[in-house]
């Protein structure tokens, strides 16, 4: 249980630095991107090419 917990925390944490990262390079408020929007996009990546993530 506490594994999963560290887990989710890790994910979020990586996808809120994707975000800043993102909304860096184009210049815009990390607020105004969409965390679930995010989240559906790096599910899509890592779905799309099974295999190119290594746990």
């Amino acid at each position: 249980m506490l594994q999963q917990l560290w887990a989710h925390l890790l994910v979020h944490r990586a996808l809120r630095e994707l975000m800043a990262r993102t909304a860096a390079t184009q210049r815009l408020d990390p607020d105004r991107l969409s965390f679930t929007e995010t989240l559906r996009a790096a599910r899509r990546s890592v779905t799309v090419t099974p295999g190119s993530f290594s746990p």
